[in-house]
């Protein structure tokens, strides 16, 4: 089993794009440079809270791991931070973890309204004074809010960040289990493809005698595989709320039969509809969900186009990779440059892997959005704004056209989900829960 750990989702990312990695410097390397390193020993505070009572830092948190969240009421960051920085609170909050609040605010009445206003549950505490001026941020290293510490239970620093993003995924890692659980059972199975036997593991919930559930396609992306950390948590997250999945390996990756340089967006569709054909015939099975990352979720946006109107109950893309034609027609791909007009036998990739002349030339004329637009039911698109890969526009355009479609855009976010892979897959596993009626 693999470890959950920050490391495998690097790995993710990198195995995702392994010609166009995207090493972007985070807000962290501008606006928490002073701020304490790991390892330090936080130092000790008195401060007033809201209440008027005394806290002290190390008397009322010491054995815990505890967050202090540096803000304002007059902070515009902050306040767009609140509601994802309380969600956190509610999820951790149960497991022992602390939260206090250091407030810049100077005047006690905005402080107290913006605390009722956004229904903050935990410690507040503030010198009252400006925030230039206050000892804490000077002890702290603060220079900028919102930003967050995280110590561990002997009050040294675990982190220091501006980005509640990275706290929850520091925090998720630090309580999750070392070792993957799967809930319910795990089947490996192989399914005819359009060229070849596809490597599948099925994920079944726990299921009494007769009863049926609903079950998820997951679909991988360009150069990659169906192990891995983001499709794991999706499939454990779905099981433990009686929904079965199946991920899968393409034509020509991983342990799939099939030559990669062989491989196209086309005959991807069809290993996507040889595997909702297979699912749909278990007998456990009463519906079915599809969904993809990168060019993934153009696959699964046009296989649940091409299929007949009920076969598909709800559609999930994260990342959709529909520049993957934009791209065809530059005569750029992974970086990888040709003639589109006269692309040669295959373009070299990354790890001895060969791009073919049929990916490129069926890839100039394919119809992403017009198969696409033939489905009509429920859709989530989730799309990162840093996505330099695949803009964030591209699955804007699936939204506008699918009706009943809802979009999340995540800030700052790149196209593997690097920043906090546990929100999206959150994100996506959630919204699937509720369209699938469990």
């Amino acid at each position: 089993m693999k470890h959950r750990t920050i490391l495998l989702a690097v790995l993710l990312a990198l195995a995702l794009l392994p010609a166009v990695a995207q090493v972007a410097a985070d807000d962290d390397t501008k606006y928490a440079t002073a701020m304490l390193k790991p390892g330090t020993v936080a130092p000790d505070f008195k401060m007033k809270t809201l209440e008027g009572k005394t806290f002290r830092l190390n008397k009322q948190t010491r054995g815990n791991y505890v967050v202090l969240d540096f803000w304002a009421s007059w902070c515009g960051d902050c306040r767009k931070d609140m509601p994802n920085l309380q969600r956190i609170f509610r999820k951790f909050a149960p497991k022992g973890v602390q939260f206090v609040g250091i407030s810049m605010d100077t005047d006690r009445q905005k402080w107290a309204e913006a605390v009722a206003k956004y229904g903050i549950g935990y410690t507040q505490v503030s010198e009252l004074v400006a925030f230039k001026e206050t000892q804490i941020s000077q002890l702290y290293g603060v220079k900028w809010i919102p930003s967050m510490y995280l110590l561990d239970p002997e009050g040294k620093v675990v982190l220091a960040t501006v980005m509640s993003d990275k706290l929850e995924r520091t925090l998720t890692e630090l309580f999750a289990p070392r070792e993957r659980t799967a809930v319910g059972q795990e089947e490996r199975v192989s399914i005819d493809g359009a060229r070849g036997r596809l490597s599948a593991i099925i994920s079944k919930p726990q299921l009494q005698a007769g009863d049926r559930c609903p079950m998820a396609v997951l679909c991988h992306g360009f150069g990659g595989r169906k192990d891995g950390p983001m499709f794991e948590l999706i499939a454990d997250t779905l099981a433990a709320h009686g929904i079965a999945s199946v991920r899968f390996d393409f034509n020509g990756h991983g342990e799939s039969e099939g030559d990669f340089q062989h491989m196209t967006v086309p005959n991807e569709v069809e290993d996507a509809k040889h595997v909702v054909a297979y699912v749909s015939d278990l007998r456990y099975v009463d519906k079915i969900a599809i969904v993809g990352h990168s060019q993934g979720g153009v696959v699964a946006a046009m296989t649940a186009g091409e299929l007949e109107a009920g076969d598909i109950a709800a559609v999930a893309l994260m990342a959709p990779a529909a520049v993957l034609r934009d791209d065809a027609i530059r005569g750029n791909t992974m970086g990888k440059t040709y003639d589109p007009l006269d692309p040669p036998e295959y373009v070299e990739l990354w790890g001895n892997q060969r791009l073919g002349r049929d990916y490129i030339k069926s890839a100039f004329r394919l119809p992403i959005y017009e198969t696409a637009a033939k489905y009509q039911g429920p859709a989530l698109i989730v799309h990162g704004t840093a996505d330099r890969v695949v803009p964030y526009t591209y699955g804007l355009r699936f939204h506008d056209i699918w009706p009943r479609s809802q979009y999340v855009e995540l800030e700052a976010y790149d196209h593997g989900f690097s920043q906090n892979i546990y929100r999206t897959t959150d994100i996506v596993s959630q919204w699937l829960i509720t369209a699938l009626g469990r």
